[in-house]
């Protein structure tokens, strides 16, 4: 079972923490590219926070990187079994889902791929539209995925 984990980079440790947790269950993973790129030790959450506010934020790097980071994901999510949104706490606000990953749970969810949250819907701006593609919630129990 393929499983692709979704989430801010800013996020990087938990997300390659849960890759690694579900790879020993015997899932394959995919992560983002850059969070690949941070676990392959080509540079660091610091450096890429520093790269962003020096050029003005994540377009200018993903511009600059020269991978589709969009419909990478969309691929990704397409030839996967589900997604796992690792929407822990960013900017202030309890089980942060930012918009990349809203798109995500959109493509998985017209992909009819199963989403499943690591923590509960967030109150955002858009969770009626988080709740509307069904998520299930795992409580930070990868057991859960099936």
């Amino acid at each position: 079972m393929k499983i692709v984990i979704v989430g801010s980079v800013e996020l990087a440790d938990k997300l390659i923490a849960a890759s690694d947790e579900l790879e020993k269950m015997g899932y394959k993973t995919d992560l983002s590219h850059t969070v690949n790129r941070i676990k392959n030790g080509e540079f660091t959450v610091e450096q890429f926070r520093k790269w962003k506010q020096e050029k003005g934020g994540d377009f200018s790097f993903r511009k600059e990187s020269k991978v589709d980071y969009i419909k990478r994901y969309y691929n990704l999510i397409s030839e996967s079994d589900g997604i796992l949104v690792m929407n822990c706490d960013k900017k202030g606000i309890k089980n942060y889902i930012g918009g990349n990953a809203l798109m995500e749970l959109g493509f998985a969810y017209v992909l009819d791929k199963p989403i499943y949250l690591f923590h509960d819907i967030p109150e955002m701006s858009y969770s009626d539209e988080i709740k509307s593609v069904k998520p299930i919630i795992i409580n930070e129990d990868l057991s859960k995925i099936k």
